[in-house]
């Protein structure tokens, strides 16, 4: 299957185009990760887990790459892990700043084009990159970057948005991505970034050519993965260098947690606040779809046994017309707090 068609006029396709992806991520970082939730169907947070437990848990040092609203961070922390952050938007690392905070094990947020990493060579145990290799053109660029800072050994972990593969859902899968995605961005203070989107997905394929790209860059994808029928994959690629012994764990030194446990990322404010706030409009939301259960039943009854009651003219319809109202009416709540759940708690 051919990739769409490079949208020439559009300078965020153009190579090296830091400048236009920065003003573009600006402009919608208040609402990106509500839409992200929305698009995904609320799974992109089961990817990211996905993302960081792919990451070797003796990595000490590792870079979130395009990191955005830092939405992958969290899940990356460990005990004794630096971790480190990079966008070339801003606006972005402003809501990343807000969520992670600035003391103790935050990680360390750098605005800085992925062409030019600030980082010295071989300096980097693990680096992942969510959402964000398709922007960075030329791809063999890029991963020549990301190569140069990474350890011979290194372990370098991808999620991204893909085409659809050929097969029964293709066609359901690119109208998802061709009509349904731009729309959405309507709901966006700049729809044109979703439009971009939209194109850059359908630009970047199934994946298959990043297959070769990984490789003729000097990476060995040791494991791929699919998510919601191929909408999203995942690689786990390994920094091959000809004639360099592989990196051992030096025996003498002893992890901080026991490799036994699961998880391990570090409580934050931030993960609290969520805890507290997803506890809440849970709440709220199972309240309201028993209140909606309550009036489905009313109404029921209420036109079941209304020719045999005495209520007669405007007392009936005023009675159905209040049933109609509430069970609107918690209806459109139950929603809203369906799509508030799925997007995360409001940044503060």
């Amino acid at each position: 299957m051919t990739s769409a068609p490079r949208p020439e006029t559009d300078d965020r396709f153009k190579p090296h185009a830091s400048r236009e992806m920065a003003e573009m991520f600006d402009d919608v970082s208040g609402r990106y990760d509500l839409l992200n939730r929305i698009m995904t169907l609320g799974q992109d947070d089961h990817w990211r887990e996905c993302l960081a437990d792919a990451v070797p848990e003796r990595a000490r040092v590792v870079l979130d790459l395009c990191t955005g609203s830092g939405t992958s961070l969290t899940g990356l922390r460990r005990p004794g892990r630096l971790v480190i952050g990079i966008d070339v938007s801003l606006g972005m690392l402003e809501v990343a700043r807000e969520s992670e905070g600035r003391t103790g094990w935050a990680p360390r947020l750098v605005a800085a084009d992925g062409f030019h990493l600030p980082l010295r060579d071989a300096s980097l145990d693990a680096i992942t990159v969510a959402f964000g290799i398709r922007n960075l053109r030329p791809r063999d660029q890029a991963l020549r970057e990301i190569r140069r800072v990474l350890k011979p050994g290194g372990t370098l972990v991808v999620l991204e948005a893909t085409a659809p593969s050929p097969g029964p859902l293709a066609p359901f899968h690119r109208f998802y991505l061709a009509h349904v995605l731009p729309r959405l961005g309507r709901l966006s203070p700049d729809p044109s970034a979703y439009a971009y989107l939209s194109r850059s997905i359908l630009d970047f394929g199934p994946g298959e050519s990043f297959d070769a790209d990984l490789v003729a860059a000097g990476f060995a994808t040791e494991r791929r993965r699919r998510f919601l029928l191929g909408a999203s994959r995942l690689w786990e690629a390994r920094r091959m260098d000809p004639g360099a012994a592989p990196a051992v764990e030096n025996p003498s030194l002893q992890a901080a947690r026991d490799p036994r446990e699961s998880g391990g990322r570090m409580p934050t404010a931030a993960s609290r606040r969520a805890a507290e706030w997803r506890a809440w409009t849970a709440l709220q939301l199972a309240t309201s779809l028993a209140i909606v259960g309550v009036l489905l039943w009313a109404l029921w009854t209420f036109e079941k046994v209304t020719p045999g009651l005495v209520v007669r003219g405007w007392n009936g319809s005023a009675m159905r017309l209040v049933l109609w109202l509430g069970l609107l009416g918690f209806g459109v709540r139950s929603v809203v707090l369906s799509v508030r759940l799925m997007g995360g708690p409001p940044r503060r």
